[in-house]
């Protein structure tokens, strides 16, 4: 069984067309790390360059929609429709050459995410979810994992930026998983695909501060759809707006609660 329906074809075309790109961009990366200037400005171009090709091709198949975009912001059209978009989420894996980041679009239908793609282009794993359709990777049925012990588990998490207001809270939290529980922690550096495998069951949670609408937008309904449950901090459903996520196989959810509140 594979999903097919209208949106999914549209969202595969475009995330598989502007994937060209950033193989090809990603090829050329290693001989930019031993040039003076660096490939912080080759990076964000491309960036740019995928943004463009996912929304060209988004807006030519739905020239209604909303589009809501890590790199160019809010195009207000339909209210009812709107795309969420992260071009590259890895990016600092991407500038750095290592092959671990994905292309992340999903569609959201009053107020609501219905469809949702994670494409990891250097390994050609296309992550697909669609409200009430179920959850798949590369057409084969996606499932979380059985997991129902934390101690048993493995927690995806990002990490605070250097930046971040609540490092400290963040640092605090990450201690907890690693002192308190032993808990095998991994810091992969890209959150749809940190989603992505907890909704493909080869990490039991993911838990983090700081994270915007297009870091997860993709990643709630293929945790959802996949048999998976989806939280703020506090266990209710104001993860957007609060910026705090823990997305779990569900069985560990409420003892991942219990330890960030401890």
């Amino acid at each position: 069984m594979k999903l097919s329906s209208a949106n999914i074809n549209v969202m595969v075309k475009a995330c598989r067309k502007a994937a060209k790109t950033l193989i090809r961009d990603f090829g050329e990366i290693e001989k930019l790390q031993v040039s003076l200037k660096g490939p912080g400005d080759f990076v964000t171009n491309s960036d740019k360059k995928v943004e463009k090709i996912l929304i060209d091709e988004l807006q030519k198949s739905r020239p209604d929609y909303s589009i809501l975009s890590e790199e160019t912001g809010f195009i207000n059209n339909n209210d009812e429709f709107k795309w969420i978009i992260d071009p590259i989420d890895g990016t600092a894996n991407f500038l750095h050459g290592i092959p671990h980041f994905g292309i992340s679009v999903g569609l959201e239908h009053k107020k609501e995410i219905i469809c949702g793609i994670i494409y990891d282009p250097i390994k050609d794993e296309m992550f697909l979810a669609e409200k009430g359709n179920g959850a798949f990777l590369n057409n084969h049925r996606m499932r979380v994992s059985a997991r129902n012990k934390l101690k048993d588990c493995m927690i995806f998490t990002g990490g605070p930026k250097q930046s971040a207001k609540d490092k400290g809270l963040s640092l605090e939290e990450y201690k907890k998983f690693s002192l308190i529980l032993n808990t095998p922690i991994r810091k992969m550096g890209s959150a749809s695909l940190d989603m992505a495998y907890v909704a493909a069951g080869r990490c039991d949670g993911f838990v983090q501060r700081g994270l915007k609408y297009w870091d997860i937008a993709a990643g709630i309904v293929l945790i959802k759809e996949s048999g998976g449950y989806v939280t703020d901090f506090k266990g209710n459903g104001n993860y957007v707006k609060d910026e705090t996520i823990i997305a779990t196989n569900s069985k560990i959810n409420e003892e991942i609660i219990g330890v960030l509140n401890k």
